[in-house]
């Protein structure tokens, strides 16, 4: 990317393809009810970001209840969703800024540090769920983290490696706007 600089139509946009692969993600991670899940069989508990189920037995009838009721549970939900718009802004941001012809390196500067603000906040969600989850809800049976709550995890994770990107870009100004002469090592005898 940085040698054939921004203006190279299938490297300019890059890194804001990336950011709408992490918007999916993201999505993927807030509809799921994948974030906990029964292990074995008979699979008798389902946990999303909203709320928890279970079942008495294989057969029965899921029984749900909200995890807004508690505190743990809306405090999980508000960062890791104040994480996701914060990437869904990033994304925007992202897009006009390598839409228009001059880039604003500075203006690509404060969208990385946007997306470390929004990793901070979609890591402590994270971190809440499964601590106070494990801790304030009894579970039954062999129970793990599963697809959603990864999904979740490789957002946070998108966040902070583009974060990096993005607050470097801008250091390679010149080579990527082609202002800088090729040195040549080769010297004539």
């Amino acid at each position: 990317m940085v040698k054939y600089g921004l203006d190279y139509t299938r490297c300019r946009w890059i890194l804001p393809l990336l950011l709408g692969i992490g918007v999916i993600f993201g999505i993927i991670a807030l509809a799921g009810n994948g974030w906990l899940e029964s292990q074995t069989l008979p699979y008798v508990q389902q946990a999303s970001l909203w709320q928890n189920c279970r079942r008495p037995d294989q057969g029965g009838e899921w029984s749900c209840e909200s995890l807004m009721g508690y505190a743990w549970g809306r405090a999980a939900a508000a960062t890791y969703l104040v994480g996701f718009l914060l990437l869904v802004i990033c994304f925007a941001l992202a897009i006009i800024a390598f839409a228009i012809d001059t880039l604003r390196f500075n203006f690509i500067r404060g969208i990385g540090g946007l997306l470390f603000v929004a990793a901070v906040f979609s890591i402590m969600g994270l971190v809440i769920y499964p601590v106070k989850f494990s801790s304030e809800i009894e579970m039954t049976g062999i129970n793990m983290f599963s697809w959603a709550y990864g999904f979740a995890w490789t957002t946070a994770i998108m966040e902070i490696c583009l974060g990096f990107f993005f607050c470097c870009l801008p250091n390679y100004e010149d080579q990527i706007l082609g202002n800088v002469k090729p040195t040549y090592f080769y010297s004539s005898p």
